[in-house]
């Protein structure tokens, strides 16, 4: 069994609230379409993980492994998709939906009177200063959408994927076979988003503060997967 170490530059532990945890991640190999996403999980968190931890998967490996990943040579943009990512606030960590390809994505998820109806509701809403009403209003994780970046790994620098389809019951399905609590995450060096619980009690504040300094990782360290234990 392979020692579990923290990604270059992250933190094994993490304490807030009085409470520390170890957050051990995983490599694995790079998952494809088709890969049975709970068998990934037995066969690469199966000999490390003990009564009491929960395992943290990004949302990532498991879209893809529902074949919700594309290459964007495939990805014909829409006239509204091409239309409504020219107002996309642009962001240093990740494309999102500042592309094209993603926003077109996005289009087919949510529909497109879903979409105009959270773009107005973002522009009516935005001189007031409140951020994030897009999402609020247009659901359907679509902030879980995301394209090839600089760190992107090799074939998916050049695919853009939805978000996990019914991720909650993707966690449950892996509670099932594995025996522990399961969450699955979206995050990146910029926030936390708890996509998937396996049980309701499970806190999305207590996970997000676990996860605030993103020990898996933004870029090549192929670890898509973390056991969370409590050790104090």
């Amino acid at each position: 069994m392979n020692e579990l170490k923290p990604n270059q530059g992250k933190n094994i532990e993490i304490e807030f609230d009085g409470e520390k945890f170890a957050r051990y991640p995983i490599k694995t190999h790079i998952i494809k379409d088709g890969d049975d996403i709970v068998e990934v999980c037995k066969k690469y968190a199966g000999d490390h993980i003990k009564e009491g931890d929960m395992l943290f998967i990004s949302e990532r490996i498991v879209a893809i492994s529902q074949g919700r990943a594309y290459p964007i040579k495939d990805i014909k943009p829409s006239l509204l998709a091409k239309l409504l990512v020219n107002f996309v606030h642009k962001s240093p960590y990740g494309i999102g939906l500042r592309s094209p390809w993603t926003m077109e994505l996005a289009v087919r998820e949510a529909g497109a009177f879903r979409m105009l109806l959270a773009a107005l509701a973002a522009a009516v809403t935005k001189p007031f200063g409140m951020r994030g009403v897009f999402y609020k209003v247009v659901g359907k994780n679509i902030n879980a959408i995301d394209g090839p970046c600089s760190y992107t790994l090799p074939p998916y620098n050049e695919y853009a994927k939805l978000g996990p389809a019914e991720p909650d019951k993707a966690a449950k399905k892996i509670k099932e076979a594995i025996g522990n609590k399961v969450v699955i995450i979206d995050a990146n060096d910029l926030g936390v988003a708890i996509l998937g619980r396996s049980d309701k009690d499970i806190s999305e504040d207590r996970c997000k503060k676990i996860f605030k300094d993103n020990p898996l990782g933004q870029s090549s360290e192929q670890t898509p997967l973390c056991i969370v234990r409590k050790i104090s």
